[in-house]
């Protein structure tokens, strides 16, 4: 996969977290060794390849939300030299879920806004514009959507005519719906929203509640690759064999 450097004096500042806590049960029958966001693709960690991706917008500071096998996330990036990057480690004792693994770390986020990515899926945005639709609205949190369709792991995203999220349901009433792809923008004051050192989730505890404040969605025409089963791991490894 080869992508142009876009490095931008606007987003080096900006601390990135990257989720990667996660226990993979679905994934272990055939990727049991290891967690699953370094499950390998094209001979090299699926974590790898986001972290490259995201650093050639300008992103410098690297926070990774490590828990299960975090030693082997460790392991591998204390021994791997990344040019122009810091990776920082943020260690849950016990599962914390998506929220909690973000409050965790609060005492590495540097920056007054974070970026906070999955770290087991991969849309290919343009980051310097999501950064600037999240400026031009003054939001708290601005989420990237990909278009909806069939998906049983998640429900819709509904806004309205200014792109603020103002539903999460399932598809209907003929609204255009939209799937989260896991990318967010937050200003660090939504840090007092969660509660410290218990299992909290970003998508079902703190984003219902951001209904009604400025909460917005950046709507992309991407795909949306994850890895979180072995058919959707099987199709990244093909995504990426492709991808230029």
């Amino acid at each position: 996969m080869t992508t142009k450097i876009l490095s931008n004096n606007i987003l080096k500042d900006i601390d990135v977290l990257i989720l990667s806590g996660g226990q993979g049960t679905r994934l272990r029958e055939i990727v049991n060794d290891r967690p699953k966001m370094m499950a390998e693709i094209n001979e090299r960690p699926f974590l790898d390849i986001l972290i490259n991706y995201i650093s050639k917008y300008g992103f410098r500071r690297f926070i990774l939300c490590v828990g299960y096998m975090a030693n082997s996330i460790e392991k591998y990036y204390n021994k791997k030299e990344i040019i122009n990057a810091e990776i920082l480690f943020s260690k849950e004792g016990k599962p914390l879920g998506t929220g909690g693994a973000i409050k965790n770390a609060e005492k590495f986020i540097q920056s007054d806004s974070f970026l906070v990515v999955n770290g087991d899926s991969f849309c290919p945005i343009n980051f310097l514009d999501f950064f600037n639709f999240y400026n031009k609205k003054s939001a708290l949190t601005s989420m990237v959507v990909v278009e909806g369709k069939d998906n049983k792991d998640t429900g819709s995203v509904i806004l309205d005519d200014s792109q603020k999220i103002i539903q999460f349901q399932e598809k209907e009433n003929n609204k255009k719906a939209f799937v989260n792809a896991g990318i967010y923008f937050f200003k660090k004051e939504i840090l007092s929203l969660i509660p410290p050192q218990i299992n909290y989730s970003l998508e079902y505890s703190l984003f219902p509640k951001l209904i009604g404040q400025e909460f917005y969605a950046y709507v992309v025409q991407k795909k949306l690759i994850d890895i979180g089963t072995p058919e959707r791991y099987l199709k990244a490894k093909d995504f990426f064999t492709n991808y230029e």
